[in-house]
């Protein structure tokens, strides 16, 4: 089965189906060795005191 026909089957399920399926993907996607390295450095950062203040992203975002 093909991307595009996956597409077209997952469009097709019903909402609850999505959502439990978009739960897997997301389960896989944590399982990566790559998102768990990543997450432990913004862990590691967190704890060095790197971290952003909601002041700070206000700011940003208010820039635009």
């Amino acid at each position: 089965m093909g991307l595009l026909e996956m597409k077209q089957r997952v469009s097709r399920l019903s909402q609850r189906d999505r959502g439990e399926l978009q739960t897997y993907l997301v389960r896989l996607k944590h399982g990566t060795p790559g998102w768990k390295r990543a997450t432990a450095k913004k862990i590691r950062d967190m704890q060095a005191g790197k971290f952003t203040t909601i002041e700070a992203l206000e700011t940003r975002f208010a820039r635009g």
